[in-house]
């Protein structure tokens, strides 16, 4: 008899982790839904993303052990730069071990106390989703270039003396009246 093959989007965690699993694969950009629309998914249509997944069971003293998956994600997107507006590459690489408890208020009070990421064990985890959640939170806040490739333009020109609105020297200084108040006496 064979062993079934994996389905990563129906995941029993447990399972996985007291099997020792390992899986990996790759997803194409479009079946992330929401990660395809949080980037410039036509500047990249045949992105995908490579994913690697580890389940472990560590032992405990005086209880069951704990659930761990490694799960590491990576992909070449592409984003609109906050400064130029040109498309820019935005490497991503997700590198996180998630520890599993049973009950949602143990996921609670341990994710407060603990600096690992913890959360409730699932009947079945869909792996594509958790992977999607991890890149989103990835992503930067305000893509830019270090160096935008084309020159950024400056403001309008100004217009020549007598053509349009006077000069910075011909207009009156916005405070020149206050000043006026200021040398009269008694003011």
């Amino acid at each position: 008899m064979s062993a079934r093959p994996l389905d990563p989007t129906r995941l029993d965690v447990a399972a996985f982790a007291a099997a020792g699993g390992e899986s990996s694969g790759h997803w194409p950009l479009a079946t992330l839904p929401r990660l395809a629309g949080s980037v410039l998914a036509e500047e990249t249509p045949e992105a995908a993303v490579h994913w690697q997944a580890e389940g472990e069971q560590r032992p405990v003293t005086g209880g069951e052990p704990e659930i761990w998956l490694h799960l590491t994600a990576q992909a070449c997107l592409s984003m609109r730069c906050q400064r130029c507006l040109a498309p820019m590459p935005v490497g991503l690489d997700v590198d996180r071990w998630i520890r599993f408890v049973r009950g949602s208020a143990a996921a609670e009070a341990l994710d407060a106390d603990l600096e690992e990421d913890v959360l409730e064990l699932p009947r079945l985890l869909d792996l594509r989703e958790l992977v999607e959640d991890e890149l989103l939170l990835d992503l930067p806040i305000v893509p830019r270039h270090e160096t935008c490739p084309e020159p950024l333009p400056m403001g309008s020109a100004p217009e020549p003396d007598g053509a349009g609105e006077p000069s910075a020297e011909s207009r009156p200084h916005p405070f020149a009246a206050l000043a006026q108040l200021k040398k009269k006496p008694g003011g």
